[in-house]
This record gives structure tokens, C-alpha cells and sequence, in this order.
């Protein structure tokens, strides 16, 4: 985990330390840097994570699995090469299809 407002910033592997935990939503801190968080959640397959708003723009990308968003009225399937951004405040719901490693960019 980076905590430091350096002018660059290295991370060789956000996956490190993700594992995916039976019975519990993962949540490993990758990044904290002014203006912007990267935070790495594991999901065992089947796992929900109910409906939440967030404070800022989201960024998600699957990493690896597949993931059910439901934002705004439409279901969005993530898988790895996908990239889905959401407002800040919007209600979304993700499940896991699979065991899965989301990448979840919080920006502002």
C-alpha cells in the first residue's frame, strides 16, 4: 500500500495480497494518493455486495471472474478487459458470476 504524495507511483502488482476469502467480501487498499484511491475487493462466486452509493466516481475493472453491475437501470457485465465508470451517488449492486478480483478506482 502507497500512501505517500510522490510524483509517481509504482505498484508491480495490484493483485498481491487479493485473495478470495470463502464467506467474506475481500478488501485490500492499494493505492491512497491526493484525488485519487485504488482499492482491490475479492468475491467468492455468488457473492453479493447489495445496493450502495459512493461518494465519488468510480472506476471498476474485473481483474479476473466476472461481475454483475446494476446501475442506473442496466446490467453490465464486467469481465477482465472491461472497464465501467459510474457517477458518484449512483446506486449500483455487484455480484460475483464467479470468484472474481475487482479493481475499484475512486476518484476526487
Amino acid at each position: 500500500m502507497d500512501t505517500s504524495p510522490a510524483p509517481l507511483t509504482f505498484i508491480p502488482d495490484v493483485r498481491a495480497g487479493a485473495v478470495v476469502e470463502p464467506g467474506r467480501l475481500g478488501h485490500t487498499r492499494v493505492l491512497n494518493s491526493p484525488g485519487v484511491r485504488v482499492v482491490m475487493l475479492t468475491f467468492e462466486a455468488g457473492h453479493v455486495l447489495t445496493q450502495h452509493t459512493a461518494p465519488t466516481t468510480l472506476l471498476m475493472q474485473a481483474l479476473d471472474g466476472c461481475l454483475r453491475v446494476t446501475a442506473g437501470g442496466k446490467v453490465t457485465r464486467l469481465v477482465p478487459g472491461a472497464l465501467l465508470r459510474l457517477d458518484a451517488g449512483l446506486p449500483h449492486e455487484v455480484e460475483a458470476l464467479e470468484e472474481s478480483r475487482l479493481m475499484l478506482t475512486m476518484l476526487g
